[in-house]
Formats: structure tokens, C-alpha cells, sequence
């Protein structure tokens, strides 16, 4: 064995640790870690009803598909095109992590939901490069969302969860220092007489109904053979009543007896109304106003439909959240040096693979992308020939003066030579 080896080999010994392995236990044992729970304590909870509803299905789907589009902290040249992405706090919680609990994806997810719930959201930068009350110019390193629980001019009392002792608090903070998304589809989802609140009304109804049915209880009418008109008569009534449930409740299969000119009607039958009819009224007016249809949700809807929900649907909630973050994170500064917040849909996503070989040829041969860019999207490995790197037509010979020349098309053959 070499040094080198030896000296790799004795200082990994020396700074390995195991998780299992503590030198220490009583440090381990006693140490105070904080608090603990059973469950997630920052997880999103839907409130209003809307946890008790089938609605929670739709706006799952639709937090899912919006926080699977790109968001970037990118620079723009003098045309808004995209140039690069720019390495800053705030690019890092927007794409890797955006607190010690949620990587970048699940907290456009948790601001999604949160925002269907309550109907507005607060996107708090909790940790900064500065105090960004006081300075206009920091940089974003961690990010929560808060419910917003009252309003003021220039400030808003949010609710927010706080990681260094695992419990929401209540603070208040300037409207310019975090951003406040309100939800592009209110209309259709949080007003109180909207589409989505009465379907969740009826939702409610028919599962009280149902959980009503399913009680037990046999909700009979017992006709005596004397009017119940006296006091006596009353109190015999009572006690027949009585009686019957004292049968019903010590029989093995629930069997009772009555007398011959007693009568019994049952009332919990199934009463015919036009409750589910509204309700399969009131899901496909929804539908209709989120542009969103029963394939989406199962995964069975073609290209022209789920380019309609993404149009319709998913772009204004993304252009809501990133307008607010520009708005709020970049400074004037920041902005007229052409820094912004964009996000990037891959249309590719939606392409099944019979048609990539058409379109990778159409792309390439258009000099829109290189053989690379290609290879990446359907997962290979890029080329390490220089030439994949090249946004040309290869099914031209290169320009005159380039080293890369097209081979010969055909050769002349000597005769003489066969």
C-alpha cells in the first residue's frame, strides 16, 4: 500500500461516522432536541370543509401540474429572451430547497394548495441576506408560506410556521417585503356562492345523508290500537315504546313482536331527490370553468386537452406567483439589469415517443436545437463529438472556410482500375 493511500485510508477512518455508533450516549439521551409530533406539523391542512370533500382531488392534480413547470431566477438579454440562470439564494429555494422541510417543488406545491384553500397566500422569505424591512436590496435563502389572518394598509398579520421551534406563529410584516398571491380562479373556487363552494356544500348534504342511513337507527312509527289523547294513554304509549326497543336491542338478529291491531311504518327508506343530479350538474359547470375534464384527472386526455387545462388552468396560476415574486424579491435595480423570475414549460412532456424521432428531425434540421439538447430531453447521455454541439443542418455540407467539411457524395471510378 502507497502513502498517499495510507494517509486517505487513516484520515477517512479518523472523520467517519456512523449514525448508529455514539460515543456519547448520555449527550445524545438528554440533549434537548425541541419539540416532537406524531405528524408533520407544517404540513398544508384544508380547512372550510374542503378536507371532508372530493374537491381535494382537484386541487391536488392541479398543484401537482403546476409545480412540475420550471421556475428560475434567470437573465434576460435586451430582447427578454432567456440567456442563463442566475446562482442566487432565491434560484436555489425556487429549484432545490426551498427550507430545511421542503425542497423547491413541494413548496410551489404547499403555496398552490394553500392558496385553492384560503383563497389568497403569503410567500414569506424567512431567512435574508439582510433585513429586507429596512433594505430593499437581499437576497432570498429560505422561503414558507403564511395564511394571512388579517389586513392592514401597508401590513399583514400572517401565520407561519417557525422551523427553529416546530410551531406556527402569528407576526406581522410589511406587504413590500413578502409576496401575496391571491388566487387567479377566486371566482370560481372562494367566493361564497361560486361553483366549487356549492358543490361542496352538496357534497356535505349527501355525506350527512349517507352517514344518516348508516346510523343503525330504525326511525319507526308505531300505531296503537287507542287514541293518545290522556295523560294515561301517553304514558302507555311510552311504556309499549319502551318495550320494543328492550326487544329489539336483547334479540340476537333483532326480532320483536307486536300485537295484532298494532300497526308499524319504517321512515329511513331511500327518499328519491334530485341531490346527485345537482351535484353531476354542478361538477361539470366546474369542470367547464377550470378547463378541466375527467380525462386530466385520470391521465386519458389527448394533446389538444391538456394543452387547453395547461392554457386555461395552470399558466395563470404560475404567471400569478412568479409576477408577485418578481415584483416583490427584485429590485428596481435587479429588474433594469434585466433579472427576472420566469418559468419554462417542457412541451415535450406531452409528446408520446412514436412522435420524437419526427420531431427531433424537424427540430435539428430547423437549427432550433443541437443533436444534444435532443439526447438530454429523451434521456441519453450528450455526445462528446463537438459536432452534436452545433446548431446546423447536417444534412447540409458546412459553409466554405469551415473545418468541418462534408464527406464526397459520390466517386469517380478509373475503368482501367477494375
Amino acid at each position: 500500500m502507497k502513502d498517499n493511500d495510507k494517509e486517505t485510508f487513516g484520515s477517512r477512518l479518523k472523520n467517519a461516522w456512523n449514525a448508529f455508533f455514539n460515543r456519547d450516549p448520555p449527550r445524545a439521551v438528554y440533549e434537548n432536541i425541541g419539540m416532537n409530533y406524531s405528524y408533520r406539523p407544517d404540513r398544508p391542512r384544508f380547512t372550510r370543509g374542503n378536507e371532508k370533500s372530493i374537491v381535494t382531488s382537484v386541487y391536488n392534480r392541479i398543484a401537482l401540474d403546476v409545480s412540475a413547470i420550471s421556475i428560475k431566477h434567470v437573465q434576460l438579454d435586451e430582447n427578454d429572451r432567456f440567456v442563463e440562470t442566475v446562482d442566487s439564494g432565491l434560484n436555489k429555494c425556487l429549484t432545490l430547497e426551498a427550507n430545511i422541510d421542503q425542497t423547491g417543488r413541494a413548496f410551489i406545491q404547499d403555496v398552490v394548495m394553500s392558496m385553492f384553500d384560503e383563497g389568497c397566500v403569503a410567500i414569506v422569505p424567512v431567512d435574508t441576506t439582510c433585513n429586507p424591512i429596512d433594505n430593499s436590496s437581499f437576497d432570498v435563502l429560505s422561503l414558507r408560506t403564511g395564511q394571512i389572518l388579517e389586513w392592514y394598509p401597508n401590513h399583514v398579520k400572517v401565520r407561519v410556521y417557525n422551523e427553529r421551534r416546530a410551531v406556527k406563529e402569528d407576526i406581522v410584516l410589511p406587504k413590500k417585503a413578502i409576496g401575496i398571491v391571491e388566487n387567479p380562479l377566486y371566482a370560481v373556487i372562494n367566493e361564497p356562492n361560486s361553483t366549487m363552494q356549492r358543490l361542496i356544500r352538496k357534497l356535505n348534504i349527501l355525506d350527512a345523508i349517507d352517514e344518516q342511513s348508516g346510523s343503525g337507527k330504525l326511525d319507526l312509527i308505531i300505531q296503537l290500537p287507542y287514541t293518545i289523547k290522556s295523560e294515561l294513554r301517553k304514558k302507555q304509549a311510552e311504556e309499549r315504546r319502551q318495550q320494543i326497543e328492550s326487544q329489539l336491542a336483547g334479540s340476537k338478529y333483532g326480532i320483536a313482536y307486536t300485537d295484532a291491531t298494532e300497526h308499524i311504518t319504517q321512515l329511513n327508506r331511500s327518499v328519491e331527490n334530485n341531490l346527485m343530479s345537482q351535484i353531476t350538474y354542478l361538477t361539470s359547470m366546474l369542470y367547464s370553468q377550470l378547463g378541466i375534464t375527467q380525462g386530466v384527472l385520470d391521465g386519458s386526455a389527448d394533446e389538444k386537452t391538456m394543452l387547453n387545462y395547461q392554457n386555461r388552468s395552470i399558466e395563470p396560476i404560475v404567471s400569478a406567483i412568479t409576477d408577485e415574486m418578481k415584483r416583490k424579491f427584485l429590485t428596481k435595480t435587479a429588474r433594469s439589469q434585466r433579472k427576472s423570475i420566469s418559468f419554462f414549460i417542457d412541451p415535450f412532456k406531452l409528446v408520446p415517443v412514436s412522435q420524437i424521432s419526427e420531431m427531433a428531425d424537424k427540430f435539428t434540421r430547423n437549427e432550433i436545437m443541437t443533436s444534444n439538447e435532443i439526447r438530454q430531453i429523451i434521456g441519453l447521455m450528450p455526445s462528446k463529438d463537438p459536432h452534436a454541439d452545433e446548431l446546423r443542418n447536417k444534412n447540409l455540407s458546412a459553409p466554405s472556410g469551415s473545418t468541418d467539411q462534408a464527406p464526397p457524395t459520390n466517386t469517380t471510378i478509373n475503368p482501367t482500375e477494375e
